[in-house]
């Protein structure tokens, strides 16, 4: 078996190689057409030089070297496909660096902007499809009983109830569960109700895990009132060259992401309380500039319209500019078009007892204080258009939890958490759960709750997504104040 694995996994390295090497085979292809030498003749001519040669083979053991530190030859069966097309795109990426850096070092005519751009696409395509095609076929081997591996789980508490459950709920996975070890206690009663059983009680384990087929153990046990237990199971793993893998939710923290490093040989299990994906947030950043830019560009003339009618309908300022807490609760002026009376933030007193809204925001269907033409622009959230500019600032993100206003800010004392103060802990955007999911009509906890989530499960994804939905929710006004 071991034998197989070892001979699949070279192969899979080797073709991983092949779709690199085609991929800069069919990149050069244009650059040869351009200079009237079309044909693969010439590109076979010019790689036989010995220096040419050298520099693609040293190349290909680079490419190896970068698929390896990306993590692409670990295995994924518990990794989902999304990270997993996530780290092609960096290990591509990175690649397509070296290869330009590779040009300009060595004068290579081939290499130039065209060429990269092509390149980067052919490869990650290459690599992305073939890696989809091997998570299927192995898919669809597991569910029918082949590439299974056999999982002991140790602990018989709720969050290891919930993992099996999870785990028996994708048997693409491909993972057989042997069963469970613990000591008697008085919830086994429930346990063995849901169709669960004992195959061991902790002393036992070592002689179990010899006895027995086991590939993967999993300790649900309480690391603090066991540890004795689990250092001798982890040792008795150790032994046997069982994978020995763990909850790790010590401290029960409530929206903490949690993530492992490796330190010198030590490994350190990371509690993270907001993002910090570097490289994530830099291309969310990337994204915001670009986007916010164009769409500047392509809605101008509706701003401009809106502008005329905001000026021609009411007396007063076009803009309404108002003070939010922003990243870090640091405050900036955040730019709306007026939909409001010049004199609403000081009428806001004679109606604040109309307030519909539980916590500390204010929100009534029915705001007096509303123009005919502001009614129209918050229906179809046109009036937001202007903080498109505040994202080009760096104040706001397309996608990130409303700003809160100064004054909802001060009544979070009375209303809020601790917990929900995280929500300052990233850029405020135009956009986000809260807009897909009811809008104004959306309660202030489930608000708050739905901020958590956002910065608790970020991702790129997850934004295109959300931008993606924002905009049939604003066409259908669904929810809008």
């Amino acid at each position: 078996m071991r034998i197989g694995r070892k001979v699949f996994s070279n192969g899979f390295k080797l073709f991983d190689l092949l779709l690199m090497v085609v991929s800069f085979a069919v990149s050069t292809l244009p650059q040869y057409h351009r200079v009237g030498r079309f044909g693969l003749a010439e590109f076979f001519e010019l790689r036989v030089k010995l220096g040419n040669l050298i520099l693609f083979v040293s190349f290909l053991a680079i490419w190896h070297i970068l698929f390896s530190v990306f993590g692409l030859y670990a295995s994924k069966r518990l990794v989902g496909r999304r990270t997993e097309i996530w780290d092609i795109v960096r290990a591509t990426t990175m690649g397509t660096v070296v290869v330009a850096v590779f040009g300009l070092a060595f004068r290579i005519w081939v290499v130039n902007r065209i060429f990269l751009a092509l390149f980067w696409v052919l490869t990650t395509t290459s690599v992305v499809l073939s890696r989809v095609v091997i998570r299927e076929a192995l898919a669809y081997a597991r569910r029918h009983g082949r590439n299974t591996r056999n999982m002991l789980v140790i602990g018989t508490n709720s969050r290891a109830l919930e993992l099996v459950q999870r785990i028996q709920g994708k048997p693409e996975l491909g993972y057989r569960i042997l069963g469970f070890a613990d000591e008697e206690w008085n919830g086994l009663e429930e346990f063995k109700r849901q169709g669960f059983s004992l195959v061991s009680n902790l002393d036992m384990l070592p002689s179990y895990v010899r006895r027995n087929i086991v590939d993967e153990v999993v300790l649900a046990l309480p690391i603090r009132s066991f540890h004795g237990y689990a250092s001798q199971i982890a040792s008795a793993c150790e032994q046997q060259g069982i994978i020995v893998r763990f909850l790790p939710n010590i401290f029960d923290l409530k929206d903490a992401r949690q993530r492992s490093d490796e330190f010198d040989g030590d490994a350190l299990i990371s509690h993270e309380s907001t993002i910090t994906d570097f490289w994530g947030l830099t291309i969310k950043r990337a994204i915001d500039i670009v986007v916010s830019l164009l769409a500047i560009l392509a809605v101008s003339p509706v701003m401009l319209l809106t502008a005329l009618a905001v000026k021609l309908t009411s007396p007063g300022p076009i803009f309404f500019v108002q003070k939010r807490l922003g990243l870090n609760k640091r405050m900036f002026q955040i730019y709306k078009f007026r939909t409001m009376v010049v004199d609403a933030e000081q009428r806001l007193k004679e109606i604040e007892h109309q307030n519909e809204a539980n916590g500390p925001v204010f929100k009534i269907k029915r705001d007096p204080r509303i123009t005919l033409v502001g009614a129209f622009l918050r229906k179809t959230s046109i009036d937001e258009l202007p903080q498109l500019f505040n994202v080009l600032k760096g104040e706001m993100s397309l996608v990130g939890p409303r700003p809160l206003q100064v004054r909802d800010y001060e009544l979070f004392e009375t209303y809020c958490q601790d917990w929900q103060r995280k929500r300052f802990s990233v850029r405020p955007g135009i956009t986000c759960l809260w807009q897909i999911m009811g809008r104004s009509s959306t309660t202030f906890e489930k608000w708050m709750e739905l901020d958590l989530q956002y910065i608790r499960t970020w991702s790129l994804w997850l934004d295109l997504e959300i931008l993606a939905k924002t905009v049939p929710a604003v066409l259908k006004g669904s929810g809008a104040a």
